[in-house]
């Protein structure tokens, strides 16, 4: 088909016979293929067959003599029964249906999809590292230990705090936690304190966060910059505010330029300032959170250095803080005692700990990727970092400005968000887009985020991307918006190349179908 920039709605009766298949087709010519209805598993084989081979039960193999009576069955009924071959062809053709980063441009705004280095991958999977047991003994696991100390202080140094826990799972349970510190220090001066102020551009998983720690919201209107103004923090700042929570860029990819007069309204109150460390891609090496004076501020280690991001692998959120913190940090945590390691598990050493937030040590494996990157870029490549993720994001700005409406004109960061208001008027919307933007080989940006635009479409694209891909996404989301306005009708109808048509969502939301069962019909 050519260069699919080029797609033209009378291509369309065309495009519902054959399908393009899984390749970064904005890259210049789709590779089109045979692409099948994937069945489920429960829908394939017959009666009989079987995928593994074991010897009958008796002499030497006799499970009921290894395993407990009330561990075994008979069988399992509705059980697909099928060949090993059917299951491997089953699984590698989902596979490779999958969008993902190793594949194709992910714009998502706010979520940082960034493209994991191989060579992080492959250090993680070392047998020292990979192998290593949560509960080896500290003898035995000194190389482990000095990395997570190691970690630990490069990231407090990065982003300016004292001290870093690295227990935490994620991000989101990095914002509990440090929630949670919160709670601890205001209790420990005699008043837990009622309330959390948010910013309306704040990140989205923060109310529930503040929620979860009993504390009570009180959303704060951003100005008409798309900036948190003093004089807002300043009228709902009292004694019974426990913290503010910022993240800063914001989701509009604007800084926070009054943080610094902030954070010192909220400490005249006996406040703490949080910082939301999403965004902290487009900080990295340039500016410090610690020293625009934030207290506390979980990391996202997928989205600032490219650890493998939601079903990929487990996150990891470390939580740094300043020195009035540090005590109530949660266990465990990594020492150096002379030139050996040891992990601190026993409350006993530190009974201002909030206690632990999981079991064992926190996702290593993320660990050793994230390390190995700081490594690998040194000082000038994490400041790099920063300034690249910037440049990328101010470029498409430049590039998009005119054929979408730009709702803030402050500058922005790493990320930019526009709105469908130019398109409305020809009955095109954000959604319309979106969909549109799959045809042209691409997969959407965040779409109806953040929640203070209307129509939204938030797009990062990160340092990773290169500036011929950004110019290629680009060009269609150019074309798009001339084919909202020649025909409209055609981005109605999106997406129209992918096997399936545009789905129901509402109804997939409202009505999820969960389990399948013999017999299920979908409509």
């Amino acid at each position: 088909m050519g260069n699919p920039t080029g797609w033209k709605p009378s291509m369309e009766k065309d495009a519902k016979t054959t399908t393009a298949a899984h390749a970064e087709v904005g890259a210049g010519g789709a590779t089109r293929g045979i692409v099948h209805e994937e069945p489920l598993l429960f829908e394939r084989g017959s009666t009989g067959r079987s995928g593994v081979s074991l010897p009958a039960a008796g002499g030497d193999f006799d499970p009921a003599r290894e395993l407990p009576a009330a561990l075994l069955r008979g069988g399992v009924e509705g059980m697909p029964e099928i060949s090993e071959l059917e299951v491997v062809r089953h699984f590698t053709r989902m596979s490779s249906w999958n969008h993902g980063i190793d594949t194709g441009f992910y714009p998502l705004g706010s979520c940082t999809m960034k493209y994991n280095p191989k060579s992080s991958e492959a250090l993680a999977r070392l047998p020292g590292f990979a192998n290593v047991h949560p509960l080896a003994p500290a003898e035995l696991a000194q190389g482990a230990l000095e990395l997570m100390y190691r970690l630990e202080r490069a990231l407090s140094e990065i982003a300016g705090f004292d001290q870093t826990t690295l227990a935490p799972a994620a991000g989101a349970q990095g914002e509990l936690c440090g929630l949670m510190l919160i709670r601890a220090y205001h209790q420990a001066h005699g008043n837990p304190r009622k309330k959390v102020l948010i910013p309306d551009t704040a990140h989205g998983t923060n109310p529930a966060s503040s929620a979860l720690n009993g504390y009570e919201v009180v959303q704060l209107s951003s100005g008409a910059d798309g900036r948190l103004h003093p004089e807002t923090v300043k009228a709902a700042m009292d004694e019974d505010v426990a913290a503010i929570m910022i993240t800063n860029p914001n989701t509009l990819g604007i800084f926070e330029s009054h943080i610094a007069e902030i954070a010192e309204i909220v400490h005249a109150k006996g406040g703490l300032v949080y910082g939301d460390g999403a965004n902290m891609n487009a900080l990295l090496g340039v500016a410090r959170p610690g020293d625009m004076g934030f207290d506390v501020m979980q990391y996202n280690l997928h989205k600032t250095f490219a650890t493998p991001h939601g079903g990929g692998g487990p996150g990891s959120g470390p939580v740094g803080v300043k020195a009035e913190l540090a005590p109530f940090l949660p266990l465990p945590a990594v020492v150096k005692e002379g030139e050996r390691y040891r992990l601190v598990v026993d409350p006993k050493e530190r009974p201002q700990t909030i206690g632990k937030l999981r079991e064992f040590w926190g996702n290593f494996g993320m660990f050793v990727r994230a390390w190995a990157l700081i490594r690998e870029y040194g000082p000038e490549g994490v400041a790099q970092t920063g300034k690249l993720a910037v440049l990328n994001a101010n470029y498409l700005r430049k590039l998009l400005q005119g054929a979408y409406n730009l709702p803030y004109e402050t500058d922005s960061l790493h990320e930019v968000v526009f709105d469908d208001k130019l398109q409305k008027a020809h009955g095109v919307t954000t959604m319309d887009v979106a969909k549109r933007l799959i045809d042209h080989g691409f997969h959407p940006p965040t779409v109806y985020f953040p929640l203070v635009v209307s129509g939204a479409l938030m797009i990062e694209p990160t340092e990773t991307e290169s500036k011929e891909t950004l110019e290629r996404f680009a060009a269609a989301m150019k074309a798009i918006a001339e084919e909202a306005q020649a025909d409209p009708d055609a981005v109605k109808a999106a997406p129209t190349r992918p096997f399936r048509a545009r789905l129901d969502e509402t109804r997939a939301a409202r009505k999820p179908i969960l389990r399948w069962s013999p017999g299920m019909k979908v409509e």
